[in-house]
């Protein structure tokens, strides 16, 4: 004979089969359980669940030491003088908890039981004359300075653990910024380039000599010089096209070759902004 009773956790009106057992058998025709994934209708009737299938730990320890220190400060003891007697004694009731499961840490454990009860009986015996009439070391001295240290590092990695960590706190943002186009130039006004011109001109005025002479200058010989000048250079200023110290003569060619060109589409005369330095340069060639 079943009970119908009403499960807290389940929605208004659905009923839950319960047997004598007071084990679940259907809740409105779902699964009780899963066993490897296929459902699982009904439980066994041979299910034998053992009363300590399920254990819970209130309290972990990284070692001997951290179990040593936890029964110390837990009550309050002076670590610089601790009563043996009383943290032996809990020390030895969680030793031997774990050993009814857990053989291989028990062992670890067991060997600071020993140092232990090694201090106590040291403590209890007389102590013993040093050669120079001073007193003799506490037994206990040797364990206080391994649990000071320890503690000191367990301090350090609880603050390291604290910092934010790279892919557990926080991750790297990355943001992918597509090349910028190359800038613009704005381009050179006449006027602009006819004062330049003319500041050119006035130094080379500068530069005149005596010496007459015929020379004979070519145009495309000049061209040919220019693009010389400027091949494998981002850019050249404007003045450093013209060669002021051969005159005038030679300064007016030059010009007319770098008009030419730019005539041709050889080469840009480019301006980063009103009135800054003129900059020359040879034209993209798109391949």
């Amino acid at each position: 004979m079943t009970n119908e009773v009403l499960a807290d956790d389940a929605p208004s009106g659905a009923g839950v089969s319960v047997d004598a057992s007071g084990l679940p058998e259907l809740v409105d025709n779902v699964a009780v359980a899963r066993l490897y994934g296929e459902p699982l209708f009904a439980l066994p009737q041979d299910l034998y669940i053992p009363p300590d299938a399920l254990e819970v730990f209130l309290e972990t320890f990284q070692g001997p030491l951290d179990l040593l220190l936890y029964l110390i400060r837990k009550q309050n003891f002076n670590i610089l003088d601790i009563p043996m007697a009383d943290v032996t004694r809990q020390y030895l009731t969680y030793v031997d908890q774990i050993r009814k499961t857990n053989l291989e840490l028990a062992a670890e454990y067991l060997l600071m039981a020993a140092m232990l009860i090694e201090i106590k009986s040291r403590m209890l015996l007389p102590p013993k004359k040093t050669e120079g009439g001073q007193e003799p070391e506490d037994p206990r001295a040797e364990l206080v300075r391994r649990l000071i240290e320890y503690e000191q590092m367990k301090q350090a990695a609880a603050k390291l653990d604290q910092i934010p960590l790279l892919g557990r706190d926080f991750m790297r943002v990355q943001v992918f910024i597509e090349p910028s186009e190359k800038p613009r130039f704005a381009d050179v006004s006449l006027d602009e380039l006819r004062d330049a011109w003319l500041d050119i001109l006035k130094r080379a005025k500068l530069n005149q000599h005596h010496k007459i002479s015929r020379e004979e200058l070519s145009v495309r010989e000049h061209m040919s010089m220019v693009l010389r000048t400027l091949q494998g250079k981002r850019f050249v200023e404007f003045e450093d096209l013209f060669d002021v110290s051969r005159g005038t003569q030679v300064v007016v060619v030059t010009f007319i070759a770098m008009l030419e060109l730019a005539k041709e589409r050889l080469l840009e005369i480019t301006q980063a902004e009103a009135f800054a330095p003129i900059f020359v340069r040879l034209a993209y060639q798109p391949s």
